[in-house]
């Protein structure tokens, strides 16, 4: 099992669970985490930690949001890792109550 980053993440970037993660394994993109699963020891620290609720193991990540596991395994092999925390987006409180926004994440 490993840990996946979902929708709720993107315009947000939180990383209050990068500063958890003991295995550093956390990718960034410009609006966006991923966790990589190669790297991801399953300890679950990033879980709580995640202010937007956004981390999710992969068998209890909701149906609609089940894109994301794929997705998170794809961007983690091109995402540079992150181990120290930064402050969120500027936007991000306007962005964290937002549903349906997979459409504004940005990636190459």
């Amino acid at each position: 099992m490993t840990h996946v980053v979902t929708e709720a993440c993107i315009n947000c970037k939180h990383t209050d669970c990068v500063e958890v993660c003991p295995a550093d394994a956390f990718r960034e993109g410009r609006n966006f985490l991923v966790i990589d699963a190669d790297t991801c020891v399953d300890c679950m620290a990033c879980v709580p930690a995640c202010p937007t609720n956004a981390i999710y193991a992969d068998s209890d990540v909701p149906a609609d949001q089940r894109k994301f596991i794929a997705l998170n395994a794809e961007l983690a092999r091109d995402w540079p890792s992150i181990v120290k925390r930064r402050d969120p987006l500027p936007d991000a409180a306007r962005w964290a109550g937002v549903a349906a926004k997979f459409d504004q994440l940005q990636h190459p």
